[in-house]
Order: structure tokens, then sequence, then C-alpha cells
């Protein structure tokens, strides 16, 4: 009696994102992760990308703060030091490389294109880590996702005449968050933090080492304009709130092979958003693309829940 008590609290004291579905949270992820493309891009014509990052961070710390100061003042230093230290990968480190590369000149397409090999650069810092192994069903379906992303971008696959090494930055902000996303996997109970606490901190951290970027470029005062507004409001409440929150989600759900490769189906539905607010053009290749990509992501789904039920065979 007192078991099934202790597990009907649980379920009553469990926040309602946390009931959802996996599929509901992951298809949420996909539409807030791929509009951060769309805001950057937005953003560019109003004000310095990196400078609208950084407002959109400080934003979200002083909306979120009187909702998270309890905690954070009763977490442990090792929590928060840890979880810092995920941020600063995962938000800093993976913005930073995207948004610098393309103000340095990289096609914004093929940024995004390089940022979203996520899953196999996950899968490649998979395979070095002691005591995990995927399996060639796993491998497969990075395989196929990656060629459906290709075809989706393949209009981007062009080179601007930006110096060869900014091409790198994209890629250093993928691998930035693939590791935050191993960190996070990593840690203890103990260590963890709840969701709202856990992406204020990372914004915190973000907000500190953008404003110092930004301050040796020049003012942290932007030029108040309603795109600017919109950009900072867009960026804030779908990309980051909607697209870290979900990622961080479904990765306390989920394995963070099969988080990142949902993420192969966003390149397609960046399109879409670019479609609607844009009007760039779409076509049957990209149509072709995404359906290999959910081709993908479904086999890597599939190879996962075999592998699971393959463990519980052995664990009886």
């Amino acid at each position: 009696m007192n078991i099934t008590n202790a597990v009907s609290c649980s379920s009553i004291h469990r926040p309602w994102f946390d009931r959802l579905p996996i599929l509901v949270l992951e298809a949420g992820l996909v539409l807030a992760w791929s509009s951060g493309f769309i805001g950057a891009r937005f953003s560019i014509d109003y004000s310095p990308p990196l400078l609208v990052v950084f407002w959109r961070c400080a934003l979200i710390c002083l909306v979120l703060l009187p909702f998270v100061a309890k905690a954070l003042r009763n977490a442990s230093a090792k929590a928060l030091l840890q979880n810092a230290g995920i941020g600063f990968l995962a938000m800093t480190g993976y913005l930073w490389g995207v948004v610098q590369g393309i103000a340095l000149g990289v096609p914004a397409g093929l940024a995004a294109l390089l940022a979203d090999m996520l899953p196999i650069g996950m899968a490649l810092l998979t395979t070095v880590m002691p005591g995990h192994r995927l399996s060639w069903r796993v491998w497969l379906g990075l395989g196929t996702g990656l060629v459906g992303v290709i075809l989706v971008g393949r209009d981007a696959l062009t080179l601007s005449d930006a110096p060869l090494w900014t091409y790198s930055l994209p890629l250093l902000g993928m691998g930035s968050l693939a590791l935050a996303t191993l960190w996070r996997k990593q840690l203890s109970p103990r260590t963890m933090m709840a969701l709202l606490p856990n992406l204020w901190l990372q914004c915190a951290v973000s907000a500190i080492a953008f404003g110092v970027h930004q301050s040796w470029q020049g003012s942290l005062v932007p030029q108040l304009t309603a795109g600017l507004a919109i950009s900072v409001l867009w960026t804030a409440a779908v990309s980051t709130v909607g697209g870290y929150g979900l990622y961080w989600l479904c990765l306390r759900r989920s394995s963070a092979t099969r988080v990142a490769s949902v993420l192969y189906l966003s390149p397609a539905v960046t399109l879409v958003w670019a479609w609607v607010a844009f009007g760039e053009p779409l076509s049957w290749l990209m149509a072709v693309g995404t359906a290999i990509s959910v081709l993908g992501v479904w086999i890597v789904v599939r190879a996962e829940r075999e592998s699971d039920k393959q463990l519980n065979r052995n664990s009886q």
C-alpha cells in the first residue's frame, strides 16, 4: 500500500511536461531547435548576431531568477560548477561556433548543415568512452540520416570567400555540444539540477561569456528597434527555453544517440520555417531528403529498442 501511494505521489508531483510522451517532446524539440537558425538569420539585419545572443541569455536570466533562486541557493557548489561547465559547452560553445562562423562569412545554410552533424560527432565521441559501443544498426541509421540531411541542404553546399579556417567554427560548436551532452549523461543524481535552474545557470554563464566578447567589440547597448525586440524575444522564448529546454528533457528520458539523431530532422523543418518567414522555395529533393532522414531516425530508434530488450533479457 505504501509503495502504491509513493508511486502515485511521485507521478502527481512530476511536472506536466515530464508526463508527455517522448515522441511529443522530440517533435517539439525539432520545431524549437530549427527556429534558432531562422532567428539568427532574421537578427543579422538589426544587430550583431552575438549581441542578440547576449541579450536573449540576459533576458532569460532576469525572467527566470524569481522562480529558481531558492533552488540555486540550495544546490551544492559541485552541482553548480558541473552544470555551469555543461552550460558553457552546450550553449556558449555551440552558439559561438555557429553564429561566429556565419558572422565571418560561412554561408548560413552550410553552417547549419555542419552543426547538424551532431549525431555523427556524438557517435564518434561515444566510441572512445569505456563501456560504450554502438551497434552496426545504429551506425546504419546515423549514416542514412546524414545522407538525408545532405540531400535536404544540397543547395547550401557552396563555399564563400571566407577563410577556410572559419568553416571549422560550426564543427567546433557541434563538438562542444556533443561533449556537453555526454557529460550531462554521466552526472550523478546528486549533481543533477531541475530543468529551470539548470537552464538559468547555462544562460547566466553564456551571458557573461558573450557579454565579455561583445564588450571588446563595442557597446553592449544595441540600437533599439522593433526588429531587434522580435529577434531577442523569439530566440529567447522559442530557441533557448524551448530548444534547449526540450533538448535536456529528451536527454533525461532517452539516450544521447537517439536525441542527437532526432535533430537530423531540423534542417528540413528549418527550410519550412524559411519558406513561411522569407518565402524561400521548397523542392522535391528536400522532400526526398527529409524522408531519408526520417528513415535514418527510425532505424536508430528501433536499434536502440532492440538493444534495450537484449540488455533486459541478459539481466534477468
